[in-house]
């Protein structure tokens, strides 16, 4: 891999897509080869639909063409919407082609299941076993050798990250999990709908999907991948209940979320667990108050913000987690995968830090 890597942009003009190109024109090692829209919008200059990007990035959107695009670029990122990243993935890959596919056709590795929370059957379910899930927190060495990274849901993201070290190091009851997630709009894309429309979302707030998201089977797979495995520390499959919540604000997610602490753990050995299993992460910044987890911290910045309470009355941990749903939950955690899959510094191009105020 030469020390310029020229990648391509595969559904360019929704708000992810947008993330990744104004986050790749900063990149001092990535030229940015292609930019790839809908036919509805080929032709069209990207700052047309981006006009944050005027001047900075002067393509025009073209149509998908496979072959071609492989042919002149070393990686891909899709950006499509839900089974539309099905096909493309596989045909990247059929040209040796890096592939990050940011939708959520290939995060889950149980066909089964896959058919089940997106009502279609998978085509190609060897590769879902191939897909390396593109947390580097807790996957780094699968990402850095894969060609296929399957770039987690923005919820799942903070969810699993908040969680990870209580699953990690069986300290809590695995079937005592509530995870309690609200959102900005932006996480719903860019397409119009009724219930984002201004007057109705503006100084609103409403759960939705509750016990039905389709993020909730990737969470527990994501806990369940780092829970122990053998010896005495095997833990039950942990099942839990998810509820989104949608925010009147553009970006970010705050994460809360509830489990039991098991009998025989000494609550004072928590705060040296949680630190520890973060302490050498670049992007986890873990704060001793919930007060200070705000994805108002966070918008345009790759960080994940952490923290957690315990509560002796009830025995329970409260983890606080947030991030800004465009980057951390979705275009920059996957340039943070990009560099690991190229060999490049995994924080090279992700180190900004958020607007404030």
């Amino acid at each position: 891999m030469t020390n310029q890597l020229r990648v391509a942009v595969v559904g360019a003009s929704g708000y992810t897509g947008g993330e990744l190109l104004r986050l790749l024109s900063l990149h001092p090692q990535v030229t940015i080869g292609q930019v790839v829209a809908s036919s509805k919008s080929e032709g069209l200059s990207v700052s047309s639909l981006l006009p944050n990007l005027t001047n900075i990035i002067d393509f025009q959107l073209s149509p998908l063409n496979i072959p071609a695009l492989a042919k002149d670029v070393d990686l891909i990122f899709l950006s499509l919407p839900h089974t539309q990243s099905l096909h493309p993935v596989a045909e990247f890959l059929s040209h040796k082609k890096l592939v990050i596919d940011l939708s959520a056709d290939y995060r889950l590795q149980d066909p089964q299941v896959y058919e089940q929370w997106y009502q279609t059957t998978h085509p190609y379910p060897d590769l879902l076993q191939q897909a390396a899930y593109g947390l580097p927190e807790l996957h780094r060495s699968a990402i850095a050798k894969s060609q296929l990274v399957a770039v987690p849901g923005c919820y799942p993201t903070v969810a699993i990250l908040q969680l990870a070290p209580f699953v990690a190091q069986r300290l809590i009851e695995p079937g005592s999990i509530i995870i309690d997630s609200k959102s900005g709009v932006s996480g719903a894309g860019r397409s119009p709908a009724l219930g984002f429309h201004f007057p109705e979302a503006h100084e609103a707030i409403h759960a939705y999907k509750i016990g039905t998201h389709r993020h909730l089977p990737e969470i527990e797979q994501g806990l369940n991948s780092v829970a122990p495995t053998s010896g005495t520390d095997v833990s039950d499959p942990i099942s839990l209940m998810f509820t989104p919540h949608l925010l009147p604000i553009n970006r970010g997610i705050l994460s809360t979320a509830y489990a039991k602490l098991q009998s025989n753990i000494d609550p004072s050995e928590l705060e040296n667990i949680y630190q520890h299993f973060y302490q050498d992460e670049p992007f986890i910044r873990v704060f001793p108050k919930a007060e200070a987890v705000n994805p108002r911290n966070l918008r345009g910045a790759n960080f994940c913000d952490l923290s957690y309470t315990y509560t002796a009355r009830t025995n329970h941990v409260i983890s606080s987690g947030a991030i800004d749903n465009l980057v951390k939950g979705a275009a920059g955690q996957a340039i943070q995968c990009m560099n690991l899959m190229v060999g490049f510094p995994e924080t090279l191009g992700l180190t900004s830090p958020g607007l404030f105020p």
